[in-house]
């Protein structure tokens, strides 16, 4: 199994002057349960190099025995510092993808070019692709092979406007993450807010937050292992 994650590039939070990026434990957790099942896995980013993590995942109440792992993983460190550059990625040398959350992929990932190939062309080519809390923004402009939005019609979840709302960044963010996937005409669905909640339609993955991050990759894992 070889499996491209995609972490964001994007640092600033909005107009706030903090900063923001990827949320470690949507990428920790879904990265061991993959690599302890025999996953070989690619990491990288729009500019490639060091993504930037998101402080707030770095808190105390953010921490899982996954994170903890992490900070102790010296070679998984220096992978991630190292991500390759999107536009030298091909899809042909991967089964699937992942895409991690935090509020970074909100102002990148939703528009970068090579990352929106590269989703359509994993799933025009059958191949699962998977994202967790705010990665499914990077759903939002890519298209299926008729031209109309990938995610029309399909079931699926992410960040709900309740948890921006508790989050108390619901004015800075660029958009609400579930009125966008309802605009492209997905039939989106929420768990209770902060609780696991994943769904699978197809090849396409979605958990709403954090806490749905174990559930997405075990998803990932039983489609390559070709029990679902």
């Amino acid at each position: 199994m070889k499996i491209l994650i995609v972490l964001t590039s994007h640092s600033a939070l909005g107009n706030t002057g903090k900063k923001t990026g990827f949320w470690i434990e949507e990428f920790a957790t879904p990265y061991y349960i993959l690599a302890d099942a025999g996953a070989d896995i690619t990491i990288a980013s729009p500019k490639g190099g060091q993504p930037p993590v998101d402080p707030k995942s770095e808190l105390a109440d953010a921490q899982t025995p996954s994170t903890e792992r992490f900070y102790k993983d010296d070679i998984l460190i220096d992978k991630v510092a190292y991500s390759l550059k999107l536009s030298d990625v091909k899809q042909d040398d991967y089964d699937a993808v992942f895409y991690p959350g935090g509020h970074g992929p909100l102002w990148d990932l939703t528009t970068d070019k090579n990352s929106i190939k590269l989703i359509e062309e994993f799933y025009n080519h059958q191949k699962p692709i998977a994202f967790v809390c705010h990665a499914p923004a990077a759903l939002i402009n890519a298209k299926a092979i008729n031209g109309e939005p990938l995610i029309k019609g399909k079931h699926l979840t992410g960040f709900s406007n309740t948890e921006e709302e508790g989050a108390q960044l619901t004015s800075v963010v660029p958009f609400l993450l579930e009125d966008e996937l309802k605009k492209d005409g997905a039939h989106y669905s929420k768990g209770k807010d902060w609780s696991s909640h994943a769904i699978q339609d197809g090849l396409l993955i979605t958990g709403q937050n954090p806490a749905s991050s174990e559930a997405v990759a075990k998803l990932l894992l039983q489609i390559l292992k070709g029990d679902k």
